[in-house]
């Protein structure tokens, strides 16, 4: 694989954590499922699923910065994470991810797309999307790399989806 695209992977991975936290925080039975609001969004879309995204993408970025002063991967790194609060970055990758995974949840609802139902591609990009949303007033990632998380994210969704229903951690595939 290229820098180009190991360095958007590395680069968006708190983006990329938080949407897989709802998921085990979900397995968890961490507090908070309580749906945000089953008529807008579903009543799988939950309070657990907004704090968890948050946590994770907190939890990568400070893995990031501690990576940076071990000076491990610094040929990938987009930021310089010993600048960068990752209490205050996570709200963009994190809760970005998390409102752009509501967001498509809302457009489902009005569609009358039912729960679980599949909506490909946008079931696989939509936190990519509100992540960068969030990020753009701070960060501009170039068209290439861009275009590579839009193109690349949808095989890693099915892999983890699918990962993740072999753990027992989903109830579908998708």
């Amino acid at each position: 694989m290229s820098a180009l695209v190991l360095s958007a992977l590395y680069f968006f991975l708190p983006a990329y954590i938080a949407n897989m936290c709802p998921v085990f925080a979900g397995a968890m039975r961490l507090p908070g499922g309580t749906p945000i609001s089953a008529r807008l969004f579903g009543a799988h879309k939950t309070y657990r699923g907004i704090y968890s995204a948050y946590i994770g993408a907190v939890g990568m970025l400070w893995l990031q910065r501690l990576l940076q002063e071990q000076g491990i991967f610094e040929s990938l790194r987009l930021l310089d994470y010993t600048l960068v609060n990752p209490w205050f970055f996570a709200l963009f990758f994190g809760l970005g991810a998390a409102m752009g995974d509501l967001m498509k949840s809302f457009f489902k609802r009005r569609i009358r797309l039912p729960e679980g139902a599949p909506w490909f591609p946008l079931d696989q990009v939509d936190f990519v999307i509100g992540a960068l949303l969030f990020l753009s007033p701070f960060i501009l990632l170039d068209l290439p790399r861009i275009l590579i998380l839009l193109l690349l994210t949808p095989l890693l969704h099915f892999l983890t989806n699918v990962t993740g229903y072999l753990l027992g951690l989903k109830k579908v595939w998708w």
